[in-house]
């Protein structure tokens, strides 16, 4: 059972899901929900669409355990928490029902009707629409306030974004369970006004539809697509994505547009001739590069403007948008990321080019403002919520993992100096939006700097974010760490600055660096040392070993292990006493056998038998994977990791901080280095040579 507690405290449960229609998109929800662990009932009109729906997510999970993301056990199980049915009355006691029918308003909405008649009152219905108004989709049942847009993304059970659109008459806490059920299941939830196309497809589409308004115009498509790959940092340009998915959703989806919001959104001639002849786009082709600066600015055109009309209407905001394009569509930078890159005079010279040639649109007079002070877009990526005496502190940036850069340390050091100095705040909680905590440092920022010869920057870069994780464990108030997801790296050592830390089963945490070449550079050395001893730190730094919270927790590296459902309580409870299990705090730890081995592996008296260059015939099974495992890391970087815990923990935090500081030229100046760091973008494995 998957709990939420709402605004006033009431706990909502989930434990069961209806999704009507079996289609892929369908089918594709169905499975990702099995795979989050709740129950789910699959209803499609005859025995063959279901059957058809169950064989798509049995392909698709056969394919998971080849690719070894699932056992076959647990393929098994997943599929045991599917029901498929042609009995709608199965879904009568769901908690949440999710519409996935074909596009046609008529039938949608006497769909719902049943639903409404049949469900219980708990049940919150929702519809997957890409392109209908979800007040228009309210309009057919009684309980409007439980009613909501889910638009999920292809491939559903893969694709982590999720729209979630409220209606007119849509609760708070309807819109809050969607928002906890999308994390619940893994998704990234991006909040979104119940407008024309929502947010990614009322500039996807159009984008789409503009490339075939280039081949109208005598551009050919091999030329449209390598373009678009290449500004988009893409894998499959517009005329390859529409016969992937389909030309008759990118016609129809023009043709909804056009209706609901103008001309300019409707379907181009070659588009729609193309969709009538119902043959795929013929890709193959030489490119005329001649041609590519054309292409460039006006596929930059249609989604500039309409990234900033949406933003102007309130639709969403720019991070929003960004994010939809990131994890919707795996475009590597968002609309507004990609304005700021270009710079916003050119930004403006190519809307206000593409704004004369479709007059209907007009100048953004967000962007103009933006353009007459030569202002780029601010974009948040750390997020402050105080609500009363407690204030979160959100790293946001899902699409990376929350990965740290320059401008998220800032933007830490911003918000933590606010809630800081605010003096109703009593606790401040450090959290990570998606999937991770933190997932470490962003590679190519080190690398950049690595091939410009710039290490200096590295350092301050360093330095900085030391003064600001030193604000953190100096402050008075209580630090609280949540933990509901990976925190690797850098993630580790910003959670270690919390007071405690509270996490979920979902939650590890790590540090990767000697296996990148690196050491952990941001007081993973001194922290964990003195949290943890320098024996079991020297073996999670050594071999990079990520532990699982109860692990964590058996050795003291993390206070509290919650269930998903209740952690966001615990942390509440935890925020206003005064009981409160804190890392300054030394307490009594019985460590588990296993660990008590590995501390005395590590001990000063036989850490050496354990080093590359040890003779492995006198170690036993524990032992020799042990050194296994550290023989694979930078052999530098354990040197240095080791003088490092050795010398700094017999000096205060300060000056141990410092030592860290200090050895960063030496590190990064190393072939071993830069080679880990490339490997991790090549995505192979290092080979290390000491150098």
């Amino acid at each position: 059972m998957k709990k939420i507690i709402n605004k006033r405290g009431k706990i909502m449960s989930i434990n069961k899901i209806g999704i009507i229609g079996a289609g892929t998109m369908g089918s594709g929800i169905a499975q990702k929900v099995a795979q989050e662990g709740i129950q789910v009932v699959m209803v499609d009109m005859e025995d063959r669409f279901v059957e058809r729906g169950m064989e798509n997510i049995r392909k698709s999970l056969s394919e998971a355990v080849e690719r070894r993301i699932f056992t076959p056990e647990q393929t098994e199980e997943i599929l045991g928490r599917i029901r498929g049915t042609t009995n709608l009355d199965e879904v009568k006691d769901a908690d949440l029902v999710i519409e996935v029918i074909f596009e046609d308003m008529g039938v949608k909405k006497d769909l719902f009707k049943r639903l409404d008649a049949l469900c219980g009152n708990k049940t919150v219905l929702a519809s997957n629409t890409s392109s209908f108004s979800i007040t228009e989709l309210a309009s057919a049942v009684r309980r409007k306030d439980r009613f909501l847009g889910l638009h999920f993304f292809y491939h559903p059970a893969k694709n982590r974004l999720l729209e979630v659109i409220p209606g007119k008459d849509t609760s708070e806490e309807t819109i809050a369970l969607g928002g906890t059920f999308s994390r619940l299941i893994g998704k990234t939830a991006i909040n979104v006004k119940d407008a024309p196309g929502f947010a990614v497809n009322r500039f996807f589409v159009p984008w789409l539809n503009e490339a075939t308004r280039l081949l109208k115009e005598g551009v050919d498509i091999p030329t449209i697509d390598d373009t678009a790959k290449k500004v988009f940092d893409i894998g499959m340009g517009p005329f390859e994505l529409m016969n992937a998915t389909g030309i008759p959703i990118a016609y129809h989806s023009t043709v909804s547009l056009r209706n609901e919001v103008g001309d300019f959104y409707g379907p181009g001639s070659r588009l729609k001739e193309q969709f009538e002849i119902g043959e795929p786009w013929i890709t193959e082709g030489e490119i005329d590069t001649a041609n590519a600066g054309i292409v460039e600015e006006r596929l930059l055109g249609t989604v500039f403007t309409i990234a900033c009309l949406l933003v102007e209407e309130g639709v969403a905001t720019i991070e929003d948008i960004d994010r939809g394009a990131k994890i919707g569509l795996r475009w590597r930078f968002g609309p507004f990321e990609m304005m700021n890159r270009y710079g916003i005079e050119r930004t403006y010279d190519i809307v206000a080019k593409f704004v004369e040639r479709y007059p209907g649109l007009g100048m953004p007079g967000i962007l103009k403002q933006q353009y007459d002070h030569k202002e780029e877009w601010h974009i948040s990526y750390v997020d402050l919520k105080i609500n009363g005496d407690i204030a979160r502190i959100i790293f946001n940036r899902p699409e990376v993992m929350n990965a740290i850069n320059e401008e998220v340390i800032h933007q830490l050091d911003e918000r933590f100096t606010r809630a800081d100095s605010d003096p109703d705040v009593k606790a401040i909680i450090l959290e990570g939006a998606g999937k991770a905590f933190i997932a470490g440092a962003e590679i190519q920022y080190f690398l950049g700097k690595i091939d410009d010869n710039r290490i200096e920057d590295i350092v301050e870069f360093t330095k900085y974010g030391h003064s600001v994780l030193k604000k953190i464990d100096s402050s008075e108030k209580l630090i609280i760490a949540k933990l509901d997801g990976l925190a690797l790296g850098g993630g580790a050592e910003i959670a270690l600055t919390a007071d405690t830390i509270v996490a979920t089963e979902k939650g590890s945490i790590g540090f990767p660096e000697t296996g990148i070449g690196i050491y952990p550079g941001l007081g993973g050395t001194q922290r964990t040392t003195r949290y943890i001893g320098k024996e079991l730190a020297k073996y999670l730094i050594f071999t990079c070993k990520i532990l699982d919270t109860k692990s964590a927790a058996s050795i003291g590296l993390i206070e509290y292990v919650e269930s998903p459902e209740d952690i966001d309580s615990r942390i509440a409870a935890i925020a206003r006493s005064e009981d409160v299990l804190k890392k300054s705090e030394k307490r009594a730890i019985e460590l588990p056998e296993d660990f008590k081995k590995i501390k005395e592996y590590f001990s000063d008296a036989n850490i050496q038998s354990i080093l590359p260059g040890s003779r492995e015939g006198e170690l036993d099974e524990l032992g020799k994977n042990i050194s296994k495992t550290i023989s694979y890391k930078a052999p530098i970087a354990v040197k240095l990791a080791n003088e490092l815990i050795e010398e700094g923990g017999i000096l205060d935090l300060g000056e141990g901080l410092q030592m860290e500081l200090d050895h960063l030229p030496e590190i990064f100046s190393t072939r071993d280095a830069y080679e880990g760091l490339r490997s991790v973008v090549e995505r192979r494995r290092p080979v290390f040579k000491g150098e």
